[in-house]
């Protein structure tokens, strides 16, 4: 048996990261979804819902697909070195590879 679809989602996510590709937490992730240089915003299933909120609003005003992540924060934590509810993907292939991801997911 394979990786899971959490597992291939924490792998991307890392590989995102180790590129340079990867802004965490809302404050940064918001500027960069507002700006455009995101592709794509991920929130984590226990991410607070005001910050879910404000995020949703960035994603719209910059026009950036938003996806919750079926991992909460101290899943995430191991791929990111620290505690994020959100994430910022900045590269179209590892966005579209993050957005295959989570569609297989829930097939």
């Amino acid at each position: 048996m394979g990786p899971t679809t959490d597992e291939r989602l924490c792998a991307a996510i890392s590989l995102c990261r180790k590129a340079g590709k990867l802004k965490c937490g809302g404050d940064l992730v918001r500027a960069e979804a507002q700006a455009g240089r995101a592709k794509l915003v991920l929130l984590c299933e226990d991410v607070a819902e005001r910050s879910a909120r404000q995020t949703q609003a960035a994603c719209q005003a910059g026009g950036v697909p938003l996806r919750r992540l079926p991992l909460g924060m101290e899943r995430l934590s191991q791929v990111t070195g620290r505690m994020y509810g959100i994430l910022a993907i900045c590269d179209r292939g590892f966005a579209d590879m993050v957005l295959k991801l989570l569609q297989d997911g829930r097939t």
